[in-house]
């Protein structure tokens, strides 16, 4: 018999290996100042492109005092206890309420945190005899709560058709014979790269094959459609969706998230999610909040209008220069470079350090080995300066790794 952590010692994993290099600069960064396209980090202030206010929120003047007041008012435990036993309240069903409308569902719940409420929702969505066909680009979230099922499941190719389709016969003869049925998922905006996903093409095969299809539009939700109301509007295929869900930690500036379908579909969810029976009731300052920040976004669309002023002038400027930012048709900004590890640390040092540009870094696991993905994401903060000085950041930076400059560092 061997020591339980042992293994822990010997294998921190692939990100962890890293840790005494990387902590507290690469990752897990501390941040300093209001949330806004300038912040302050490692004591200089720079040009902040890794938080995902997409509409400014964060930092609204009327959303701050709104949020003052509104904590002066209940406080942050108020209600205590899980909603089912004492943490309902007229705002949640409220909140709801204009969510399902907004999302042009019949209902909708609201859940305390994105991550555990996904999860959870798949969970509770299947049992043995049924299939989940699942992008295999999908978020975290969604891979866990896969994980949970004790099913038959299959990954499609990142937004191939075919993929899908190969594995949807492969789920229908399975669903034959256990007499299940077929779940599909995938996302409204993959997150790192920030492509949307097929998901007009994804409703069509239900023509075809008799599928659920529920999609995660975390990075959509506020950005696309024409009122922000998302991906599924976006591509004009919302009624498709059997299954929407979003959070409010992105376009919303906030906490928590909700999950939209068929009224027959949320009562289920709201007796069988289990991260949501068990779990405290998310915060009536949040619920209040989160009302005031979905009537801000429904009366203020030069919010999302300046988001995309932004985000085209970004993405032009970069394809412009000759910078590969793959396919993306999001707001979020991939910029893919051919580096090594070392030389990776040392462009986002300089990028920080000498230019006063902090933007997320991505390495493998999450994209393939040899490749530094630098995750641009544009708020409605940003300014076209803001554009204009990291284009020249990126030339910088981009010369120094190509003259093998960062090797000798």
């Amino acid at each position: 018999m061997s020591d339980l952590f042992q293994k822990i010692k010997e294998n921190k994993g692939p990100l962890g290996k890293w840790a005494n290099k990387a902590e507290g600069y690469f990752v897990f960064p501390e941040l300093k100042g209001s949330i806004s396209n300038i912040m302050e980090f490692n004591g200089n202030k720079v040009i902040m492109w890794s938080v995902n206010d997409y509409l400014g929120l964060a930092n609204n003047k009327e959303i701050l005092e709104f949020d003052t007041n509104t904590i002066k008012e209940c406080g942050i435990a108020y209600p205590m206890g899980g909603r089912m036993m004492t943490g309902e309240t007229n705002y949640h069903t409220t909140f709801e309420n204009e969510l399902a409308e907004f999302m042009g569902k019949e209902k909708a719940l609201l859940l305390n945190f994105g991550y555990q409420g996904l999860f959870s929702v798949i969970d509770a969505l299947v049992n043995k005899n049924d299939v989940i066909v699942y992008d295999r680009d999908s978020h975290a979230c969604i891979v866990d709560g896969v994980r949970l099922h004790i099913g038959k499941r299959f990954t499609f190719k990142n937004n191939d058709i075919e993929s899908l389709e190969v594995n949807l016969k492969r789920a229908t003869k399975i669903t034959e014979k256990t007499g299940g049925g077929i779940l599909v998922i995938s996302e409204g905006v993959f997150g790192m790269r920030g492509e949307q996903g097929i998901l007009k093409e994804i409703v069509a095969l239900k023509k075809k094959y008799d599928f659920k299809f529920l999609i995660d539009d975390a990075h959509g939700f506020g950005t696309l459609g024409d009122n922000g109301n998302g991906t599924g509007f976006e591509q004009n295929c919302q009624d498709g969706i059997d299954v929407y869900f979003a959070t409010f930690t992105k376009a919303m500036a906030g906490i928590g998230a909700f999950v939209v379908g068929d009224k027959f579909l949320i009562d289920y969810l709201k007796y069988n999610t289990r991260s949501q029976m068990y779990a405290k009731s998310l915060p009536l300052v949040m619920v209040k909040s989160g009302l005031k920040r979905l009537k801000m976004i429904k009366e203020n669309p030069q919010f999302k209008h300046k988001l995309w002023q932004i985000t085209k002038k970004l993405q032009w400027e970069l394809k412009n220069e000759g910078f590969d930012i793959g396919k993306t048709n999001s707001c979020i900004t991939p910029i893919f470079l051919k580096v090594s590890i070392p030389e990776a640390m040392s462009l986002v040092y300089d990028l920080r350090e000498n230019h006063k540009i902090f933007c997320s870094i991505i390495i493998y696991p999450v994209i393939p080995k040899g490749l530094l993905l630098l995750r641009l994401i544009p708020t409605a903060s940003h300014t076209f300066v803001d554009v204009e000085r990291s284009i020249k950041a990126f030339l910088a930076v981009r010369s120094k790794l190509e003259s093998g400059l960062y090797l000798k560092h």
